[in-house]
């Protein structure tokens, strides 16, 4: 099964941190086992360049990501913020979810038709 990571997710996972739910870190070993895809959204790598940029993650946080998604091998894949995206948009209330980066993860998975990994209950 396909899935789409939010931030923190990918962030967690890539570094091995324990914040990460050990069914969660499963799940996503699982996917890429079968041969499934890891979506990341393009807005992820913008948030991750802006909390690193403000130290609250580690500084190598971008360069994990970047290695994950340009290795042939890797089931990481960038899912872009395009037309397609925006649309579904519409379908995340904006009352519900406020962060737009939150929005555009949550508009990801829906486009792509996908089961959305996150911490955060309101997606």
């Amino acid at each position: 099964m396909n899935l789409v990571l939010d931030t923190h997710a990918v962030i967690w996972y890539l570094l091995d941190d324990p914040q990460l739910p050990t069914a969660i870190g499963r799940l996503i070993d699982e996917a890429a086992e079968i041969g499934d895809s890891v979506f990341v959204s393009a807005i992820s790598l913008v948030e991750i360049v802006y909390l690193a940029e403000r130290g609250r993650i580690a500084q190598e946080s971008y360069d994990r990501l970047a290695s994950e998604l340009n290795d042939d091998t890797s089931a990481f894949v960038l899912a872009s913020v395009d037309a397609d995206v925006v649309q579904q948009m519409r379908h995340v209330s904006r009352s519900a979810v406020p962060d737009m980066p939150d929005r555009i993860i949550a508009a990801t998975a829906l486009h792509l038709g996908s089961p959305l990994v996150t911490r955060d209950r309101r997606l």
